[in-house]
């Protein structure tokens, strides 16, 4: 029995024996998958971070690749070709990698690099991490993962103040007053300027709609005191009438320093913004060859194009600016285009939208670019949103109802982020935050 009793008893410390090194090895596997895991978590974490660097460095770019080449002869310092464009958000994500990912290999692409404005980023990053294997033993696990991020119109930027008035931007207020967001910055240094002479400057109108200029000239039919509805430089955005009288003297000497001109010699109190040309008067607006200082037609349209574009923005009350950035993003000009879809035309129009505008022929580019507006005015009234009525024309106007948002979708993202963009390039005035950079993956 005591033989039988020691055997047992031997095949029992070997049982025990073998149970403590399975316990060790599964020990130092669980500890090597525990340290891959951390390891791929840093990683993933370094990549994201990257992609929203590199995202970020395109935001803060974008309008500097459509800023002239050459402006008075010379090279301007502002414009970024697409080459550099690319380089410099590539660094922003190389930094970021050697801050967060200590020995990381990164690979930076653009998804949409052959396009004219890049909106997409996407960093891949590899790594092979030691760990330990069990006792005596290492090994180095592979470690891959990446990301990508885009620079995209927010949902809510660009917001449309009301119909029936000339300016379809965003508001900035002063002394709870509406007007264009420059013409605040402008009135801020011509404020900080008249109280440092012991000047106070107080607005008494600034932007009016035609409806409620249309109230005002009920009440003093008068057209030298009161400019019809659909006439007063009011709607422009680009107006402040200010006082008190106490204060002509003084505006009257040094508004023109901040780009204010006193539009009219029997009105000492109304002074218009001048630097931006699309403040100019009524009388030569639309006039001229596009970029000129006096066409309300950005710069970068081909002149044959520009007369329908200004008529079409007058007829539907839309931005000549946000209507050539469409044709260029849609078909670069191209009365021809076809795209895979079957979208036809200079502004790219379905058979059935093209219908429903009363257009017959979509490749008639007169009539393209009238229902291209048409479109428009009706797409910024019913979402209240050059974003969202951008992403409708593109994506369709029941993907942006269902989610009150520009659809997550990458060409419609990054199609409203080139007109945004195309849209700062030329000079129109955006709301900080137009464009919002998101991690997509």
């Amino acid at each position: 029995m005591s033989n039988v009793w020691r055997a047992e008893r031997g095949q029992v410390l070997l049982m025990a024996l073998a149970a403590s090194v399975l316990i060790l090895a599964g020990a130092g596997v669980m500890a090597a998958f525990g340290k891959a895991l951390l390891g791929k978590s840093r990683a993933q974490g370094a990549a994201d971070l990257a992609a929203m660097a590199a995202a970020a460095s395109m935001r803060d770019d974008f309008a500097r690749l459509f800023e002239s080449p050459v402006v008075r002869g010379r090279a301007n310092p502002a414009h970024l070709t697409r080459q550099d464009y690319l380089a410099r958000a590539r660094a922003a994500a190389s930094e970021t990698i050697a801050r967060n990912g200590g020995g990381l290999r990164a690979v930076v692409s653009f998804p949409d690099g052959g396009s004219f404005a890049p909106v997409r980023v996407r960093v891949r990053v590899r790594s092979r991490l030691p760990v330990k294997a069990g006792p005596g033993a290492r090994k180095r696990v592979q470690i891959a993962t990446g990301a990508e991020a885009e620079v995209a119109g927010a949902s809510g930027a660009t917001t449309v103040p009301g119909e029936g008035g000339g300016y379809q931007g965003p508001f900035a207020y002063r002394q709870g007053k509406p007007m264009r967001p420059d013409v605040a910055r402008a009135f801020d240094r011509l404020e900080e300027a008249a109280r440092h002479d012991g000047v106070v400057l107080l607005i008494t109108s600034a932007y009016r709609s035609d409806a409620e200029q249309a109230r005002l000239f009920a009440q003093h039919p008068d057209p030298r005191w009161v400019a019809r509805p659909g006439h007063s430089l009011h709607r422009l955005g680009t107006e402040l009438d200010l006082g008190p009288s106490s204060a002509y003297a003084w505006l009257a000497q040094n508004a023109a320093r901040f780009h204010f001109v006193r539009r009219y010699a029997w009105e000492p109190w109304h002074f218009g913004y001048t630097l931006n040309p699309r403040s100019t008067p009524d009388g030569t607006r639309g006039v001229g060859a596009p970029g000129d200082g006096r066409s309300a037609v950005p710069s970068f349209v081909p002149a044959a194009y520009a007369p329908a574009i200004a008529r079409a923005a007058s007829r539907w009350n839309v931005s000549a600016s946000l209507l050539a950035a469409q044709l260029y993003a849609e078909s670069n000009f191209n009365p021809f285009a076809v795209s895979p879809a079957g979208a036809r035309g200079i502004a790219q129009f379905m058979p059935g939208t093209a219908r429903a505008y009363g257009l017959a022929d979509p490749f008639d580019t007169v009539g393209a670019i009238g229902a291209q507006a048409h479109l428009m005015r009706d797409l910024l009234r019913r979402f209240g949103s050059v974003s969202l009525a951008l992403a409708a024309y593109n994506a369709g106007a029941g993907a942006v109802e269902r989610c009150a948002c520009v659809p997550p979708f990458p060409e419609t993202r990054a199609y409203v982020a080139r007109i945004l963009g195309l849209m700062g390039g030329a000079g129109e005035t955006l709301p900080a935050g137009a464009l919002e950079v998101r991690l997509v993956a």
